[in-house]
């Protein structure tokens, strides 16, 4: 059985926005007596009311049911907080502002923790007039390969997704300062900063 929300979770939530029952009821579409119940345990809000549950709490659905919220997290979508999911069955690539619940050929997708490179996982990131080339010394083989390249930016992402065979090296428009993310299907997420922009001399 998974995890499902907890009274200590939605009493605490409810209390950090300053709210009273009654308000999280109106807000919820139900009465203060129901959210009462909810928070001495002696019942749990409907599947159906987790969506707006969390709305109200300002959570999202994944730190509701988990009970791990992040409150300084930058809710207004920050890319270079954002977090990638990627399937092990089939490859697909799920890139969220924040963590969620995602899931692909019937698994459950956990969010990626992005390592720093090693011997094995250089990235190199160069400037090429107006774009980042990146590169990596890495196998393309059908059993070894980098999945997928990203550039992530404060404002916006790009992903180039790769395939055996293929070359390990990615072109992006260049924006503003952020980081370079290779996937390798054997080892995981790495990760590099974009250089520092040296704006070019006026003639």
């Amino acid at each position: 059985m998974g995890a499902y929300i907890t009274a200590e979770t939605i009493k605490t939530l409810r209390e950090g926005r300053s709210l009273t029952q009654r308000a999280l009821a109106e807000a919820v579409g139900v009465t203060d007596k129901a959210v009462s119940k909810w928070e001495s345990g002696r019942g749990l809000p409907d599947i159906s009311l987790v969506e707006p549950l969390a709305a109200a709490l300002g959570v999202s659905v994944a730190e509701l049911l988990t009970g791990d919220v992040r409150q300084n997290a930058n809710r207004a979508g920050n890319p270079l907080r954002a977090r990638f999911y990627v399937c092990p069955i089939c490859g697909n690539v799920v890139y969220a502002l924040g963590e969620g619940s995602f899931s692909c050929c019937g698994v459950s997708l956990l969010p990626l923790e992005a390592e720093t490179v090693d011997e094995a996982h250089g990235i190199a990131v160069e400037r090429v007039e107006d774009e980042w080339y990146v590169t990596l010394d890495h196998p393309m083989a059908k059993d070894h390969f980098i999945s997928f390249i990203a550039y992530v930016a404060p404002d916006g992402v790009t992903i180039k997704k790769l395939y055996p065979e293929q070359e390990a090296a990615a072109r992006f428009r260049m924006g503003m300062s952020g980081a370079v993310f290779a996937y390798c299907n054997r080892h995981g997420l790495f990760r590099v900063p974009t250089p520092k922009r040296v704006p070019r001399a006026r003639a």
